[in-house]
């Protein structure tokens, strides 16, 4: 019996029409501010989401605010250093190399770091494309230590 082909249902799935639930008790001005408080405190975008979420009881922002987190965000003079899901590559590009520097037979490992470069080259070019990068951005090994160093929030004036 092939079982390869059947998948779980454990998942949640979002609704089909983004409406804010009835049963919430939160206005968008509260929603907002909310977001804004937990952006000062260091949380990236993804975690505010899932602090909403699990914490306050606010299924989707984008529901109750019809804009996306960063849109608040950015509203507010807010804004990412750079995009989250590329920062996340290359924190995992720098422990995978320190990683190698200990361990330098390990081929798995040596083969994630190329898949993960990789990766991280192709979103380089779709957000530079897109102009969320500007357009002499460049990544490399070297200078990635730092880059992550910093926090992934910056404040505009």
């Amino acid at each position: 019996m092939n079982r390869g082909k059947e998948k779980g249902k454990s998942h949640e799935t979002r609704p089909a029409a983004i409406v804010a639930p009835k049963w919430l008790q939160f206005t968008p001005e509260e929603v907002e501010l909310l977001i804004v408080e937990l952006a000062k405190k260091g949380y990236p975008p993804s975690m505010i989401g899932v602090i909403l979420r699990d914490q306050y009881g606010i299924p989707l922002a984008r529901s109750v605010l019809n804009a996306r987190i960063t849109e608040v965000l950015r509203k507010h003079g807010i804004e990412l250093v750079i995009p989250e899901d590329l920062y996340n590559l290359i924190r995992k590009a720098i422990n995978l190399r320190k990683h190698l520097e200990a361990h330098p037979k390990d081929y798995h490992s040596q083969r994630g770091l190329i898949e993960v470069e990789s990766k991280i080259h192709r979103l380089v070019k779709y957000y530079k494309s897109v102009e969320k990068l500007p357009p002499d951005w460049k990544y490399s090994p070297e200078t990635a230590e730092v880059l992550v160093s910093q926090p992934l929030i910056r404040y505009r004036e």
